[in-house]
C-alpha cells in the first residue's frame, strides 16, 4: 500500500468514526415528552402492563415518549428517526404557514415525508389539542 492509499484509507476510517460518533450522540438525545394532559391514562391497579412499559429481564424498558407535532421545535424533531435538520425545519415552517397539525397524517403534506417515514414516526409523534 503506497502513501496515497494509506492516506485515503485513513480518511475513510476517520469519516466512519465521525459518523458513528454522531449516530451514537443522536441516539442518546431524547425528544421532549407530551404534556401530562395528552399522556395516556394510567392503567387501573392490578392491570397487566401494556406496551408502554415492558419488563426485559430485571429492568423495565419504556417506549420513547410521544412528541407533540404542534409544540416541538426543530431540534426536537431532528432527534426523531429519519428526520434530519432540513426536514425538521420544513415541518416547523409548514406548521407556521398552515397552522397546527390536526392529525399525524398531515405530515405527508411536508416535502420529504413519505408513507414509510410516516409509519416509522407514527408511534413517536402525536397531535395535541388545537386551539
Amino acid at each position: 500500500m503506497n502513501a496515497a492509499e494509506r492516506r485515503g484509507a485513513l480518511v475513510l476510517l476517520l469519516l466512519l468514526a465521525i459518523g458513528t460518533g454522531r449516530d451514537l450522540w443522536r441516539a442518546g438525545r431524547a425528544p421532549a415528552g407530551l404534556p401530562a394532559a395528552l399522556a395516556p391514562p394510567d392503567p387501573p391497579a392490578g392491570a397487566a402492563r401494556d406496551t408502554a412499559e415492558r419488563i426485559d429481564g430485571t429492568r423495565v424498558v419504556r417506549d420513547p415518549p410521544v412528541l407533540d407535532l404542534n409544540r416541538a421545535g426543530a431540534a426536537e424533531l431532528d432527534a426523531l428517526p429519519g428526520i434530519g435538520p432540513v426536514l425538521a425545519r420544513r415541518i416547523v415552517e409548514y406548521r407556521r404557514q398552515h397552522g397546527p397539525f390536526r392529525r399525524v397524517e398531515e405530515l405527508r403534506a411536508v416535502r420529504g415525508v413519505g408513507p414509510r417515514l410516516l409509519e416509522k414516526l407514527r408511534a413517536r409523534v402525536g397531535v395535541g389539542p388545537v386551539h
